[in-house]
């Protein structure tokens, strides 16, 4: 059976389905946003035992997975300036998980190491991704899918925020 083209819709329906697009449900950014919020709070009894906030323990995660970052590098794995960064690691510091250090071949760069304490704590938050896959009623690979797809799609606005920043 041949198919009927589609056919074309009336202005007034163009601007109804344009309209319905300016709900607060439809909104991507709204729902990233609730998500967000409510991954936060999940985290928080979760990093309590820990001593940690969600912040403090992205910190933690990225020293864990390369130990001796330097600020620098580790505000642009985070996402995160030097203003935001520098409190966090002030606590953490005070904590005993991380040391602050002059890199010994560039005095103006500091250097952040874990201690002894910082890097047994690794063990200690290794069954948080599954407690937060049981909290979300997630399998970990469809976590893992929706992490990777949440990534891409920051990349993506990422590179057009350059393409239309005005050059600094």
């Amino acid at each position: 059976m041949p198919s009927t083209p589609p056919r074309s819709r009336k202005p007034a329906d163009a601007r109804q389905a344009s309209q319905e697009w300016l709900t607060l449900d439809r909104q991507l950014c709204f729902a990233l946003y609730g998500s967000s919020l409510a991954m936060t709070k999940l985290y928080k009894p979760l990093l309590e035992p820990l001593g940690l906030t969600y912040p403090q323990y992205l910190v933690m995660l990225v020293l864990w997975e390369g130990d001796g970052l330097s600020v620098s590098a580790l505000g642009q794995r985070l996402g995160l300036d030097s203003g935001t960064l520098t409190p966090l690691l002030k606590r953490l510091e005070a904590a005993e998980l991380i040391q602050r250090q002059r890199a010994r071949d560039d005095e103006r760069r500091v250097d952040i190491v874990l201690t002894a304490t910082g890097r047994h704590l690794r063990r200690r938050a290794a069954d948080i991704p599954r407690q937060l896959a049981c909290a979300s009623g997630c399998e970990l690979d469809e976590l893992s899918a929706l992490t990777q797809r949440l990534q891409q799609l920051r990349l993506q606005l990422q590179q057009s925020l350059q393409h239309t920043s005005p050059a600094g």
